[in-house]
């Protein structure tokens, strides 16, 4: 079957892309995971004896630098609604992590590994099927952020962290300024590994404030 022109530049993309190489060569799912080692290595989020919380998992690149920077000691949960094939070290839930269901089995996993317990940091590199139409494509991305941000508000502990991708636009301000009512401190982050021409940039909060 032939391929469309615009299957043919995404092919010719990923065979000059370094990152999709490296992530080959490494052993990475997918060139993202070198986003989430650029922004750790700045801002210092992942450490052994950590509760992590990787929504919109699949196909698994971020999951799998968080359980590598753990060490084996502390807990992994990835959360998509695409399964995925194991990785060692992170348990996982297939569904809609906002559906009531979903969401009540992410809090029993909490509370297995602490009654009670909370998660220590939420990672989201969630974006929607684009449309190409601008209008239709930013509020998709800004809802997904929403989603991510209600997740963290709920799971996280005090002084706990968030990393969650948003594309630059329409609401990207006022979530800035919400995040900053919720964390201490929270910067945006662009990392080498995002392409040039995508408007995709990183929320990095930390120091959850509860209430």
């Amino acid at each position: 079957m032939k391929r469309s022109k615009s299957s043919q530049r995404w092919l010719q993309r990923q065979a000059s892309d370094p990152y999709v190489r490296r992530s080959k060569t490494d052993g990475y799912r997918s060139r993202a995971a070198y986003k989430l080692l650029e922004i750790d290595q700045k801002d210092r989020l992942l450490r052994p004896g950590l509760c992590v919380v990787d929504l919109g998992a699949a196909p698994g690149g971020w999951s799998q630098v968080a359980v590598q920077a753990l060490s084996h000691r502390g807990r992994v949960l990835a959360l998509d609604l695409l399964a995925m094939p194991p990785i060692e070290g992170v348990d996982m839930i297939t569904g809609d992590f906002h559906d009531e269901t979903v969401l009540a089995q992410a809090l029993a996993w909490l509370d297995d590994g602490d009654p009670g317990g909370r998660a220590d940091l939420v990672l989201s590199d969630m974006a929607p099927n684009v449309s190409g139409t601008k209008a239709v494509d930013q509020p998709r991305s800004m809802l997904l952020v929403e989603l991510a941000m209600d997740f963290a508000e709920q799971t996280l502990k005090p002084g706990g962290n968030l990393v969650v991708k948003a594309f630059q636009g329409e609401g990207f301000d006022a979530t800035l300024g919400h995040l900053r009512g919720r964390f201490d401190k929270v910067v945006c982050r662009k990392p080498e590994a995002s392409r040039s021409q995508s408007r995709e940039t990183y929320f990095v909060a930390k120091g959850f404030r509860v209430g």
